[in-house]
């Protein structure tokens, strides 16, 4: 496996020396929190949009996810289990999750972030995912990154969109959705079912016999009313339920193994809101209420009672963003947010003390093009926190295109300075564990990159340069002995400012399209993520579950009776399962092939094998991983 990896990243290294493959003239909405072209971004971005989400045929976000340069995941288990996803090298809860622009991240979780194992593909149209600390606009937990999905959106005219597969352990995959306009409405609605039987969480090849399967019924709704030509109303809708089987530490031995154990989860996602457009559009107002509730229950049959956990976390956000064109190239962007953040959980029928935070936020940003081929950013933002205080995060970038579009040398230069910080989950401040004097996470970075296009387009290679620094890292503390000071009334642990983490890296992509019915892509991570709690025993390790090398290669190619084939190939590097790098989770290779086949009327055959060569690997050590699975499926699209 190591020599295999060793020249995977080579060869990788060799034919990629570049980051991103989008267009110039693609429109991006998270790296300002309005439409901007990548031609005016300064922060380093990766665009999924629809015809790459169904050529990859993938039926999970974490392993679309999984081929980003800057991006590995963690996963307990198959399809359905807790999955954690990492961008350079930060905690998975410093990642900030959106759907449709609102977050989605669980109050009731302890470090408050985001589990991405229930997400499915779905109706999502579009993923971006924004790298390096973005807390100016996106506040709390923006300093890994951000993911934002985006549901499939309204259409101008009728559009029926309906796909379903079969394959691997009786898995079952049905997906609809239906979009058009009628009058001023505008609409996009749909729903999803998936079922599997699964594997087992406690991995096979450790023994694990007993499969844990999962089933998710899912729904998107997207609606807009154009009142007039300058008002209009926005209300969109995410709903998910899954059922995961999970393996546990059953008596009498308490090692982990199979158990009859299984995870519930269910989210509700909510958003409405008012745009008003002032100054012949020149001014836009957006005013809006956004709702999520997250809500999660574990049983074990073998248990009394048989509900072992329950955890309610909601989050309400009022919040107004207005984007002012001052002059041509120049732009303005502030806004005010509240965001009130509750949560109960409970262990055994006995309840933990119930959370409640309050969070007032203002932004304000400057983008600037003083003169074609340049454009700067600039913003500061002030967070207000009832319970810690208040966090102040600035940011600046700048994008250069040298020559300028008449010229047209194909260059671009990108550098950012960022700011970040994580408000400590109501877990860690107000739970049986908690600490109410602990402060908010903190970090500050930058990242230089380039980008060359050659060839019309043909030909784009770019690199990037990283680093960041993290300090007030939350920890949990183990009491013994005299419970004195942090430990007072703590016999249990409790949680405290101690750590802090540095994290450096590279990120390389290559993209070629010689000719139109061939699509190549390969990236390249080199991430350097370690603990620098000054004595700590940790001091200079690795941070857990953070490979150092990662790397992908994605071909496609159709043929001229139509026919499409693919296929992806991605190697994960060495890792570690502790936080004193003794436990080691080996590196793997996976290659998965796909082909699809149109037959006319709007209607396509496809099919897929994932880990076509039955690789044996861990994400998280002693959890079961999916061996070779296949998969075929029919689309219907008129």
């Amino acid at each position: 496996m190591r020599r295999i990896s060793v020249l995977l990243l080579a060869t990788v290294a060799t034919i990629a020396p570049a980051l991103a493959d989008e267009s110039p003239d693609t429109i991006v909405v998270t790296a300002n929190r309005t439409e901007q072209p990548l031609a005016r971004v300064g922060q380093t971005i990766t665009v999924i949009d629809a015809a790459e989400i169904e050529r990859r045929q993938t039926a999970t976000v974490v392993d679309i996810l999984r081929t980003v340069p800057g991006v590995t995941i963690a996963r307990n288990g198959g399809v359905g289990g807790t999955a954690s996803v990492f961008i350079r090298g930060a905690e998975s809860d410093q990642t900030v999750a959106l759907i449709d622009g609102v977050k989605i991240n669980d109050p009731s979780s302890p470090g408050g972030g985001f589990n991405f194992g229930n997400l499915l593909v779905g109706n999502i149209s579009r993923i971006e995912v924004l790298r390096g600390a973005q807390s100016v606009l996106w506040g709390s937990q923006a300093i890994g990154g951000v993911v934002n999905l985006i549901t499939a959106p309204p259409t101008d005219t009728l559009a029926i969109n309906a796909r379903g597969e079969y394959g691997f352990r009786n898995t079952a995959d049905i997906v609809g959705n239906i979009s058009g306009k009628y009058g001023p409405l505008s609409a996009s609605a749909g729903a999803g079912y998936f079922r599997t039987d699964g594997i087992s969480a406690f991995s096979e090849a450790r023994g694990g016999k007993e499969a844990d399967g999962y089933r998710n019924f899912g729904a998107n709704a997207n609606f807009n009313l154009a009142l007039n030509d300058s008002i209009s109303i926005d209300a969109r809708g995410y709903f998910s339920n899954g059922k995961a089987g999970i393996d546990g530490f059953a008596p009498p031995t308490y090692s982990f193994g199979d158990t009859l154990e299984e995870t519930r989860t269910r989210d509700i996602v909510g958003y409405t809101g008012i745009n008003v457009a002032l100054f012949d559009g020149r001014f836009h107002n957006r005013f809006g209420y956004a709702y999520t509730d997250t809500r999660r229950r574990n049983f074990d049959p073998a248990s009394e009672p048989t509900e072992t956990f329950a955890g309610d976390g909601r989050n309400e956000r009022i919040e107004y963003q207005g984007v002012f064109d001052i002059a041509k190239g120049w732009q303005a962007t502030g806004g005010f947010e509240r965001e009130t953040s509750r949560y109960k959980t409970s262990n055994y029928g006995f309840a933990d003390t119930p959370g409640r935070a309050q969070l007032n936020s203002f932004y304000g940003q400057l983008l600037a093009t003083p003169i074609e081929d340049l454009t700067l950013t600039a913003g500061i933002r002030h967070d207000q926190h009832d319970r810690f205080g208040g966090a102040t995060s600035f940011g600046a970038s700048g994008v250069w295109t040298p020559g300028g579009p008449e010229r047209n040398w194909g260059t671009t230069l990108r550098a950012s300075y960022t700011e970040g910080f994580k408000a400590p989950s109501l877990y860690q401040l107000q739970s049986d564990y908690g600490n109410a004097l602990l402060r908010p996470e903190r970090s500050k970075g930058w990242d230089a990159g380039i980008t060359q296009r050659l060839l019309d387009g043909a030909v784009e290679a770019s690199a990037t340069y990283f680093h960041r620094d993290s300090r007030d890292l939350i920890n949990f503390i183990s009491c013994f002995g005299p419970l004195t000071g942090i430990c007072t009334n703590r016999p249990y642990g409790t949680y405290d400012n101690v750590a802090k983490a540095r994290s450096t890296g590279v990120e390389l992509a290559l993209a070629l399209h010689p000719f139109a019915a061939l699509a190549l892509s390969a990236s390249y991570s080199h991430i350097d993520a370690q603990d620098r709690s000054v004595g700590s025993a940790s001091f200079g390790k690795q941070l857990v579950r953070r490979p150092s090398d990662s790397a992908s290669v994605v071909a496609d190619y159709r043929w001229p009776f139509g026919l499409q084939t693919g296929a992806t190939l991605t190697m994960v590097g060495t890792s570690f399962d502790n936080a004193s790098n003794v436990r080691r989770v080996e590196g793997y290779v996976l290659a998965d092939v796909r082909a699809a086949m149109p037959l006319g009327h709007g209607i396509e055959l496809y099919g897929r094998i994932e880990n076509l060569f039955d690789a044996k690997y861990e994400t998280v050590r002693q959890y079961g991983t999916v061996g070779r699975a296949g998969y075929a499926g029919v689309r219907l699209h008129y």
